[in-house]
């Protein structure tokens, strides 16, 4: 116990000052994060993290890259890319050719897929690991996470997940067929509801999963005998044999920005100045400038601006849009498919966040999937392939120069 608690010390100075609650302990016979346990777990240490909505975390970096310069392509396939003196030259499936001076290799499980398609051999092996997660209705009415050790030496995880679910995760065991394959089988979703029964007091059983999905983490192959011990620590590798090749391995959300700062870094020497300098740290992304802390206040003025909306329909929207929940808000609302989800937040989430299909909508930029039922999803597929086929694309000429 001291171990640990020595370790949350640590944990609370290494970031220097924060507002967030330090670590404590908890004695779970009178606390309310004991009650769902069994009774013979009398003692655990609560600390304050943050967390981050991966779903919408992905889109909204494009969208802050698109409003910086970027052309941002869904959908699009490599096919080939190839060195032409000082220049790469990427095809993509839709027959366009991408002229560029620099490529940036980040395309995860397949980076050295990527790589081969480049005719580049390959700097380090890659390990990949499949984590997945299970979904229940909720296990208990606070907003604590449970971490749990687990009787293999690894840890499992309880979270409050999308207000009405707990999120169980996660495994970590190496995977060798096609990442774009990767699906939760019936062992890991056992040995998640085992893991957690050896906890709650009410057993938990795979005939209580919702949802399950998984992911495959591509780290660097550094000899770990097990999965769980390979390092997640991100690896750059830079080819300099002509134009300039970074190809990027492991990483995670903690240190994505630090990561990009770091690519920069290295490949600053092809850089203009201005690109140089790391920026990131201090930067909110699309629709975050309001203050630290400021979810609920926002949610509450949405609130006072749009009476329509309901307050947890308030807060969901400003937890995903921020600002510019404003954007599609202030007109008619039109369709609503169910789960708060109306035809305006389609519109813009087709015009301005790249989504072509329900999926997008439904896991891709949310997790409303999760309490949008059938009769709602089917009329969404036919609002949005109505929408799509009244609108005719424009032509994507073919890219050329510096990019």
């Amino acid at each position: 116990r001291w171990m640990l608690r020595i370790g949350l010390f640590i944990y609370d100075h290494l970031g220097g000052p924060t507002p967030l609650r330090k670590a404590r302990a908890v004695d779970l016979a009178t606390d309310p994060a004991g009650r769902p346990l069994k009774p013979t777990f009398r003692h655990a240490f609560a600390y304050t993290d943050c967390w981050a909505d991966d779903a919408r975390l992905v889109v909204l970096n494009a969208l802050d890259a698109a409003e910086r310069g970027a052309d941002i392509r869904v959908q699009t396939e490599v096919t080939a890319a190839r060195r032409e003196g000082d220049l790469w030259r990427v095809e993509t499936g839709q027959g366009d050719t991408i002229t560029a001076r620099i490529l940036v290799n980040a395309s995860g499980p397949w980076v050295n897929d990527t790589l081969d398609l480049a005719q580049t051999p390959p700097p380090c092996g890659v390990r990949l690991v499949q984590g997945s997660h299970v979904v229940t209705p909720r296990l208990f009415d606070h907003d604590c996470a449970y971490l749990f050790q687990n009787g293999d030496g690894r840890v499992v995880f309880a979270i409050p997940y999308e207000h009405e679910f707990t999120l169980i995760g996660t495994t970590d065991r190496d995977w060798t067929e096609d990442p774009e394959c990767v699906s939760a089988s019936a062992d890991e979703v056992a040995y998640l509801c085992e893991a957690a029964s050896e906890y709650f007091s009410v057993p938990v059983s795979p005939s209580q999963v919702i949802w399950t999905y998984s992911g495959v983490r591509a780290l660097v192959d550094d000899g770990a005998s097990k999965a769980q011990e390979t390092t997640r620590d991100y690896v750059l590798k830079l080819d300099r044999e002509g134009a300039p090749l970074l190809s990027v391995y492991g990483g995670k959300i903690t240190t994505y920005r630090r990561l990009a700062e770091h690519a920069l870094r290295d490949l600053a020497v092809w850089l203009p100045e201005r690109a140089r300098k790391g920026w990131t740290a201090g930067e909110a992304l699309p629709g975050g400038e309001f203050k630290r802390g400021g979810v609920g206040a926002l949610a509450d003025r949405l609130r006072t601006d749009y009476p329509a909306l309901t307050a947890a329909w308030a807060l969901r929207l400003a937890h995903a849009y921020g600002l510019r929940a404003d954007r599609f808000l202030g007109q008619d609302m039109g369709e609503v498919f169910g789960a708060t989800l109306t035809a305006a937040e389609v519109d813009y989430l087709m015009d301005h966040e790249w989504a072509q299909e329900p999926e997008d909508i439904l896991r891709r930029r949310s997790k409303l999937g999760l309490h949008l039922d059938l009769d709602g999803t089917e009329r969404l597929a036919a609002y949005m392939a109505a929408r799509t086929a009244s609108v005719t694309p424009a032509l994507a000429p073919a890219l050329t120069g510096d990019r």
